[in-house]
């Protein structure tokens, strides 16, 4: 890939606001923007601190399933990279209040016609 394709300006602008808007639903749980900022297809994954999801069907039941509480974290060493005008990926780390754990999140985001939408994600969790 050409050089001067990577981190376009305007590319990198609309992956970052996607994943700051994913992040403000994930700790707001709001579950009508991740499910509409997960690819709605059955090729999408995400592979969690303790649960391997294979489709939008899985994740959409992880979310209804999972508790609504304590979802607040801070975001740290963040680092969104766009190859060209429709694939990204972003990494982050994060903690939560009263955890000495260290969360890792990376994210594969492809731009469809109906927008930017997480293709593969990976939530791990470090002691």
């Amino acid at each position: 890939m050409n050089p001067q394709h990577i981190d376009k300006p305007s590319v990198l602008e609309a992956v970052t606001a996607a994943f700051y808007r994913y992040e403000k639903a994930l700790i707001s749980n709001d579950i009508t923007v991740l499910d509409e900022l997960f690819w709605e297809d059955a090729r999408t994954v995400r592979f969690g601190a303790t649960e391997n999801l294979y489709g939008i069907e899985q994740i959409r039941d992880f979310r209804n399933a999972r508790p609504s509480q304590g979802l607040e974290r801070l975001l740290r060493h963040t680092v969104i990279t766009a190859y060209g005008e429709e694939m990204a990926v972003a990494s982050t780390e994060f903690t939560r209040e009263n955890s000495e754990r260290v969360g890792r999140q990376m994210q594969t985001w492809v731009k469809f016609p109906c927008g930017w939408r997480i293709v593969a994600a990976h939530v791990s969790l470090m002691a």
